[in-house]
């Protein structure tokens, strides 16, 4: 990897053990790597330079990584892994469909850490061409309104080619809603669909990824044109969807 393109990875955890291995990993693999013990640190690393990626920690000692993630999310698009070992599969699920886009138990598998983290920075720094088509002629689409959904490369496009960011969970409930238009789905059906979503999800989460889908592909998130709300029955896709 070329210094100018390596990529900047911050490393947020407050165990200086586990810093220690990240860093002496990620660096060994060409990554420039930063690294903070606490939220203070993270976001003095955060408004300094530019970063590609975070690898965080969920449960800091002082700290809430969750909440740290989701500010980040707020705020920045580079992509969140989170790391836990905290055995609770709803928690980790919340944390990885909420504000992040990977997440990996501890203790963790450092080749399959490199390989998951190269991934998600392929993914989400791959920018398409300013002009002519910007999405593979091969590969799967669904279009709806200015929007194309790319099922191969999993990436979602506005009318100008430019990429909008998508978390796993996102891009996830939005393909199962925009392959059905007009089918009204509940909340289960939703999570059962969904990959990257799990039973053990709150119901409640999947009304939190809608309300930022919105966000993201609608005019006016408060009157959607495409994610419509079917009272006391769930949400359906409202069409056309077009396909390539």
């Amino acid at each position: 990897m070329t210094e100018q393109h390596k990529k900047t990875l911050l490393v947020v955890d407050d165990d200086q053990d586990i810093r220690q291995l990240l860093c002496d990993a990620l660096s060994q693999k060409g990554y420039k790597v930063l690294e903070a013990e606490n939220g203070t640190q993270m976001w003095s690393h955060l408004e300094a330079e530019p970063v590609d990626l975070v690898l965080m920690d969920l449960y800091l000692r002082e700290e809430d990584g969750l909440s740290l993630a989701r500010e980040v999310r707020e705020r920045f698009v580079m992509p969140i892994m989170m790391l836990t070992g905290k055995g609770d599969e709803t928690d980790r699920i919340l944390g990885l469909e909420l504000a992040a886009d990977d997440y990996m138990m501890k203790p963790f598998n450092l080749r399959e850490l490199t390989a998951r983290i190269h991934a998600l920075l392929r993914r989400s720094y791959q920018v398409p061409p300013t002009t002519g088509s910007t999405i593979n002629q091969d590969h799967d689409c669904l279009k709806f309104g200015s929007w194309m959904l790319d099922l191969t490369a999993r990436l979602l496009h506005d009318q100008n080619g430019k990429l909008v960011t998508l978390t796993l969970g996102e891009f996830s409930l939005l393909e199962v809603l925009a392959r059905h238009p007009d089918r009204i789905f509940s909340r289960e059906q939703l999570i059962e669909q969904s990959r990257g979503l799990e039973t053990e999800v709150f119901d409640r989460t999947v009304d939190v990824l809608i309300l930022r889908l919105r966000r993201k592909i609608e005019s006016n998130p408060k009157t959607p044109e495409f994610i419509k709300t079917q009272r006391g029955l769930g949400y359906f896709f409202q069409g056309p969807v077009r396909t390539n």
